[in-house]
């Protein structure tokens, strides 16, 4: 039997799913990727950094390397170089290097399409792993990124900063289909109009049945 308290989240989640539908039509990662290894190498240059530096860094670095073969074979003094700016350098540089070489060896040079596998990768968690799943094989996921914690935190949908937590939460209350283009979508949002700090309530979409918007506005 599903309670009223978790029927009302379901309620709520559907309300924000159709509201940001309405408002970002166009959900898309803004990364830049041509094929699936870009696209998990550009979300592992994302850590610690923003997509747009990383939409500057990856062109010459795709441009250099056009296989995973190459990225197995590179000179990981190079990568650092051309990934330089994104930060922990060393670190990513290393982690494209072992990732192209653990696909080869263990995946037949494909990137794989589950949470486990894609995390048995170096330098992947689930935040990667989910978008991949998402973006690529178009399974229901849910990417616990900043934007997302902190929106649906505001939003009384979840009650954790812990990403793994705020995943699982939201896995059960979004509908599967709809899980991964919310998540993009609140990235857009969380950019656009609810910005940490100085969020735009009164411009927000979602406020009618957003709890911190009706806390305040009781209290003013």
């Amino acid at each position: 039997m599903v309670s009223v308290i978790a029927m009302n989240k379901k309620e709520k989640a559907l309300n924000c799913i159709n509201a940001l539908k309405k408002e970002y039509p166009d959900s898309v990662c803004s990364l830049n990727a041509g094929n699936p290894f870009e696209l998990l190498i550009a979300t592992r240059l994302s850590a610690q950094c923003t997509d747009a530096r990383v939409n500057l860094v990856t062109p010459a670095l795709f441009e250099r390397y056009k296989t995973i073969e190459e990225y197995a074979d590179a000179d990981v003094s190079e990568v650092e170089s051309l990934i330089h700016s994104c930060g922990f350098y060393r670190t990513k540089a290393a982690d494209i290097i072992g990732m192209a070489k653990k696909i080869l060896s263990d995946f037949d040079g494909k990137v794989p399409d589950t949470i486990e596998k894609l995390t048995s990768l170096p330098g992947v968690g689930r935040k990667t792993a989910n978008l991949i799943c998402g973006d690529v094989y178009g399974k229901p996921a849910v990417v616990a990124d900043t934007h997302l914690i902190r929106i649906t935190n505001l939003l009384g949908l979840v009650s954790s900063k812990e990403p793994y937590k705020v995943e699982m939460a939201l896995r059960e209350l979004l509908i599967p289909e709809e899980s991964n283009d919310f998540c993009h979508r609140c990235v857009l949002h969380g950019r656009a109009v609810c910005i940490a700090r100085r969020p735009q309530c009164e411009k927000c979409c979602m406020r009618e049945f957003c709890d911190t918007y009706i806390k305040n506005a009781a209290n003013a």
